[in-house]
Formats: structure tokens, sequence, C-alpha cells
């Protein structure tokens, strides 16, 4: 295994000020492990100058490859398209803000030289992240782990390193708005964790701030990806609403029965709020799962490649 392609997959939107110090510890990092390697940069429509600066690091490195999409697509759109245009034997995927540290990368190349098909990493710190978010973060984690299929491991994120047929598995899935930390889960074959401290972003602002409309639905995404208890408990919900009002129809007969003032004001509109909210929670968990239905079924293409650098041809 020395001597096989080893690809690294950076999806990035407007990172002008970190690619020269990014490319500078990439390339120290695969010094002292092997020299075939690629860099393959995923830009989701960048608007600063981070391909212009990309398109001249590659005439003069061709180990450095772009990929230019023709729109804003998301990150994991990107991760699958340099995925699926990646020649090596080994796919890394990492952000490129350098929060995740490129010097990380002997060790999950050493854990894939052992027999790991992927090789998922768990922060252990997170510098420059507030305690709130990490709380919320955490939390989100534990939900998914407990409400989905799959073993997801909390504070794992899309760093991580993945075997060739473990790439193959994924570029096959079409699905729509992919939740990639579920999906490579959902696969199988062999898999271990390195743990790592996430760093503060190099430079710049953050693209997805945790309590935005991204992060919400990634999360939504994720749950309703790999779980089917939102509606199991819409159903419960309902069941057990259904059961109070039967109950507190009855003692409203007793009531009645027994010559007692029944003041109905109060009552009756807190059943109605209590059962219009109801309604609009169970219809809302309804209505993520038919959109994820709707987007499946208009069969679009996750991305499309405005085009390429420094790629010979396109892949099958």
């Amino acid at each position: 295994m020395n001597n096989v392609l080893v690809s690294v997959v950076l999806s990035f939107r407007n990172e002008e000020e970190v690619l020269k110090e990014l490319l500078q510890r990439l390339r120290a990092a695969f010094t002292s492990i092997t020299d075939k390697y690629e860099l393959v940069f995923v830009n989701d429509a960048s608007n600063d100058n981070s391909q212009a600066l990309l398109k001249n690091v590659s005439e003069q490195d061709p180990r450095v490859k772009v990929i230019n999409m023709s729109r804003t697509f998301g990150v994991s759109q990107c991760a699958l398209a340099g995925m699926a245009y990646a020649s090596g034997e080994a796919v890394i995927t990492m952000d490129a803000d350098l929060q995740d540290p490129p010097e990380v990368i002997p060790e999950l190349i050493e854990k894939w030289r052992e027999g790991a098909d992927v090789v998922y990493t768990v922060r252990k710190s997170r510098a420059g992240e507030s305690a709130l978010k990490l709380r919320v973060t955490r939390w989100a984690y534990r939900i998914l782990r407990l409400t989905s299929e799959i073993d997801m491991p909390i504070e794992s994120g899309d760093f991580k390193l993945m075997s060739r047929r473990v790439v193959n598995s994924l570029v096959r899935f079409n699905e729509k708005d992919p939740f990639l930390r579920g999906l490579v889960r959902w696969v199988g074959f062999k898999q271990v964790a390195v743990g790592y401290s996430r760093e503060a972003r190099f430079a710049g602002e953050s693209h997805f701030a945790f309590y935005g409309r991204k992060a919400v639905w990634n999360f939504m995404s994720g749950l309703a990806s790999f779980s089917m208890l939102p509606l199991h408990g819409a159903l419960l919900l309902g069941f057990a609403v259904s059961i109070g009002a039967f109950l507190y129809l009855i003692g409203v007969f007793v009531m009645k029965y027994l010559g007692w003032n029944l003041p109905g004001w109060s009552a009756i509109m807190a059943t109605v709020l209590f059962l219009g909210g109801t309604q609009l929670i169970t219809i809302g968990v309804l209505g993520i799962y038919v959109g994820k239905i709707y987007e499946e079924a208009k069969g679009r293409p996750n991305y499309i490649v405005e085009s390429l650098v420094g790629f010979e041809e396109k892949p099958d």
C-alpha cells in the first residue's frame, strides 16, 4: 500500500485566505508518507479569488485538481462529486478551513494500511466554538444516535478516510440531500476511530452557523434519512391526544350529570389550542418525509460540474 495513490477531497466556498496555508500543510503532511497523492478541491461556486488561485497552483503542481460547480450545491454534494472524480485507492474527505488539521492524515493512512476500510475522526475538543454550540451539537449527535437505525458515533464529522470499495459504494447512491455521515456508517465494512483536537478556523468566517437554516436542516435531514421514529412518535402522540380527549369528554358528562358548574371558555380554548398544535406538529413531521419523497421523485442530479482543472477525463 505504500505505492498506491491517496486522494484528498476538499469541498470549499470562498476560502481564498486559507488556501495557501492549507496547501502548505497538506504537502507537509504527505512528505513522510508518500508522494503519490492528489488534492481534489471542489469549488462550490466561490465568488472570491479561490478559483484563480487554485488554477495557478494546478498549472505548477499536477497533483492539485479543481472541480468547479455550476452553482452552490452544498458540502455533501461537493464531497460526492470529489469522490466520483478522485482516483485514489484511499480517499480522505475534510474541510478546507483548517479546522480539520492535515497533520492527522498520516495516522488515518496508517490505520487504513492496517486493514480498516473507514477511518473516521472523533473530535476530543473543538477550539474557537462557544460552549452553547458544543452543547447543542453533542445533544444533536445523541438524538441521532438514539433514534436512527445506525450507530452514529458522537462527535464524528466529515473528516475521514475511506477505502476505494467504500467510495465506490457511496457514489452509486443517487440519494438527494445525502447525509454522508450516516451513509458512511450505513455501508458498513471495517470502521475504526481516530481522536483529534479540532482547531479554530485559520481565517475568514464560518459558512455554517449552528443556529442557521443549514444546520437545522442538516439535522432534520439526517433524522428523516435514518429514522422512522418521528413518524411513530406522531402516531403515538395522536393516540395519546385522542385518549385524553375521550377521557375529558367522559369527565364532562359526569360533571354535567352531578350538576357541577362547568366554566367553558378557558377549557374550550385550551383544548382547541392543544389539539391544533398537535395537528400542526404531526403534519409538519409528515411534511418532512413527504418533502424527501418529492425530492427523490424529481430525479434531479445531486450536482452539476461547470468545469474541471487538472483532470484528463470525466468519470464514467
